[in-house]
């Protein structure tokens, strides 16, 4: 999870672009900051919502089933 998160950023241009994007997507959820999208990454008890998630793969490419695959298993691995 946490390496699909660090791909995504890589994707999007750094941390801040990612939050920065995140916003535009949905200004009308809860803020996301740079320090946010660090602990997603740096703290073990701290990952992406499940609906940030969602924003996230649209936003740069990398699937939720990476992101989250608690909540998002692949459908095979579902089955």
């Amino acid at each position: 999870m946490k390496e699909a998160l660090q791909r995504a950023v890589e994707a999007a241009g750094g941390q801040a672009k990612l939050a920065r994007a995140l916003n535009e997507l949905a200004p009308h959820k809860p803020a996301v900051s740079q320090a946010l999208i660090w602990d997603w990454i740096n703290r073990a008890e701290r990952v992406a919502t499940a609906e940030r998630v969602l924003d996230i793969e649209k936003v740069t490419g990398v699937s939720r089933h990476e992101l989250r695959p608690d909540l998002y298993p692949r459908e095979e691995a579902a089955a």
